[in-house]
């Protein structure tokens, strides 16, 4: 099978420093290995990503010297992919529709038992089919939930079986507790970054996801959706993150740490790599 990795912005702002080292990871990572490098924009949120930061994004890693295949795959123009995923999810009655405000949620949580009341776990009692369907035909604002407990049930043994590779930790094990019942979609927004993620990785033929470690946590949520939906777990590898010198890491908000602003100073993709270590 052919190594094949990705580099997966949100364009949201100007790709920082941070950004540029996992892309070039990345990026490095294929040519050793003769292998396929995939940019991807994960631009689902569309209140908050433009489409002018497209060009940008591609200017900044030209400019660093990658190049990658075509066309490149715009997470908004596949909204029905992702629908499609999550009505598996519901077939699977492993996901529930939750209508509790933010506040309410914060509310059940500070009530949960010490040591379990960091995330949401769910409701105490699931919610009638007839109140259900009520609230829905009155336009009440709702959110999909992954349910563990029924993950539990639905996949028996292979809950606790599941593990994942990361080249840097070692084999690990797959744990969605800490992490609770996590939003996969809104009645407004039918995805979220976690489906997404997912369809669009196996979808594109993922062997090897490379990213910052600051994603660690929530790869074992993603090997649940890949187990729930038959898809492939690749080998990960979660990066070091850049820092500034307070050992901050790097934001979009970051004007002076951004590519661009590098490029229109003058100083050379040779120059910012060797500044920062890779």
């Amino acid at each position: 099978m052919t190594f094949t990795t990705r580099f997966a912005p949100s364009p949201t702002g100007h790709l920082h420093i941070g950004h540029a080292f996992s892309a070039w990871t990345a990026w490095q990572a294929a040519s050793e290995k003769g292998g396929r490098f995939i940019l991807r924009l994960e631009d689902i949120d569309t209140t908050r990503c433009k489409p002018e930061f497209d060009q940008v994004i591609f200017d900044d890693l030209i400019w660093l010297g990658l190049d990658w295949e075509l066309p490149v795959r715009r997470q908004s123009e596949h909204f029905d992919d992702y629908a499609r995923v999550l009505e598996r999810l519901i077939e699977k009655g492993v996901v529930y529709r939750c209508f509790k405000t933010r506040a309410e949620i914060l509310e059940d949580i500070a009530r949960a038992p010490h040591g379990a009341g960091e995330v949401y776990r769910g409701p105490a009692e699931p919610m009638g089919a007839d109140e259900e369907a009520e609230r829905v035909a009155q336009g009440e604002s709702y959110a999909w939930r992954l349910s563990l407990d029924r993950c539990r049930e639905v996949l028996g043994e292979r809950f606790g079986a599941m593990r994942f590779l990361d080249e840097i930790k070692g084999e690990q094990a797959a744990d969605p507790d800490p992490l609770g019942d996590v939003i996969l979609a809104r009645k407004d927004v039918g995805t979220s970054y976690h489906i997404a993620v997912v369809h669009d990785d196996a979808l594109q033929g993922m062997t090897h996801i490379i990213r910052g470690e600051d994603l660690f946590e929530l790869t074992p949520l993603h090997v649940l959706l890949q187990t729930l939906l038959d898809l492939p777990t690749p080998v990960y590898r979660h990066h070091r993150l850049l820092t500034d010198a307070k050992g901050q890491r790097f934001a979009k908000r970051n004007l002076a740490a951004t590519l661009k602003s590098m490029r229109e100073s003058g100083m050379s993709a040779e120059e910012v790599r060797a500044k920062w270590g890779f």
